[in-house]
């Protein structure tokens, strides 16, 4: 099983309308992480949240949402605080553009005491998104990472968000910390310009290959993913070529993939990551390549299932 850490929201779409004064609004259930674990479970593999969840209507939902997917919920902690609200506007290209509701947000409230001891079931944990930089979450998930990295295989998607923390300084300091400690880093092409302008993608993928890493993987939107490997070297995969209607979740997806397939080939583990074989590797970024491909084809992050990629 893995346990994902994070942020757990709605994601508002904004609809266009006869009227001028009017705005027909769609709330999607979303925010990285609960993507991430729900794209797990669709694609066969055990997944658990783990974070905070509101008393609210909109936190009540969240909870059934994941429970009707087959996500375990007994790691979240519930609070009498709002549900964070994500504004999405969508571009002419198929990106998003969001704008956060959620200073003192229920998924911001998780203290450094409140997580349980881990069961041995649990072989990976994922860490991203702005659970990385907000507090108290984000002392409590470093933490947590400090006291779990040597016996279970870590993961890292930085996904930053600067409308929610706007300082780069703040970013990269918690990004190389959890860094540190990641066997497998997936980042986009878009957070490594924002992390560290002018700087060449393979040069921060070797420092972090220099500490516990394994695999860095580099999506790069429609020109396909990199994969650099500590044993290996690199690796490259196209994007399929897909009709567009958005990008929202397309990354949670590909990472969703990347542990779905590990866990399918049992090489969930920081030792499974180091004997993986080049075609292997390969066949783990074109099935994420799939699995992005048909997310980006639909509304929202309406992530796939196992059956759906061949």
């Amino acid at each position: 099983m893995y346990l994902v850490c994070g942020e757990a929201l709605f994601d508002v779409f904004a609809a266009s309308t006869d009227s001028r004064s009017r705005l027909h609004l769609e709330a999607v259930a979303g925010g990285s992480p609960f993507n991430v674990a729900v794209g797990l479970a669709r694609l066969g593999a055990q997944a658990a949240l783990l974070g905070g969840l509101s008393r609210d209507h909109f936190g009540q939902r969240l909870l059934e949402l994941l429970q009707e997917e087959g996500v375990a919920t007994e790691h979240l902690a519930i609070f009498d605080a709002p549900t964070t609200l994500a504004m999405v506007a969508i571009g002419a290209d198929g990106s998003a553009v969001y704008s956060f509701r959620g200073e003192g947000c229920a998924d911001r409230l998780l203290h450094t005491e409140q997580p349980q001891p881990l069961p041995a079931g649990i072989r990976g944990i994922h860490f991203g998104s702005y659970s990385l930089v907000t507090p108290p979450i984000a002392d409590t998930l470093l933490a947590l990472l400090h006291r779990e990295h040597a016996q279970r295989l870590i993961s890292l998607d930085p996904n930053i968000r600067l409308n929610v923390e706007p300082s780069l300084e703040r970013w990269r300091e918690r990004v190389e910390a959890f860094a540190e400690r990641a066997h497998l880093i997936k980042v986009s092409d878009e957070d490594l310009a924002l992390l560290y302008p002018g700087v060449a993608p393979a040069s921060i993928a070797q420092r972090w290959l220099d500490h516990h890493a394994e695999l860095v993987v580099l999506t790069r939107g429609a020109d396909g993913a990199q994969l650099f490997s500590r044993k290996h070297g690199q690796l490259h995969v196209a994007a399929q070529a897909v009709t567009v209607r958005d990008t929202v979740g397309a990354g949670d997806t590909f990472q969703a993939a990347l542990l779905a397939y590990l866990a399918e080939q049992q090489l969930d583990s920081p030792g499974g990551l180091a004997q993986m074989e080049p075609a292997q590797l390969q066949a783990m970024l074109a099935f994420a390549s799939s699995a992005a491909a048909i997310t980006c084809s639909r509304r929202g992050p309406d992530l796939p299932y196992r059956y759906e990629i061949a």
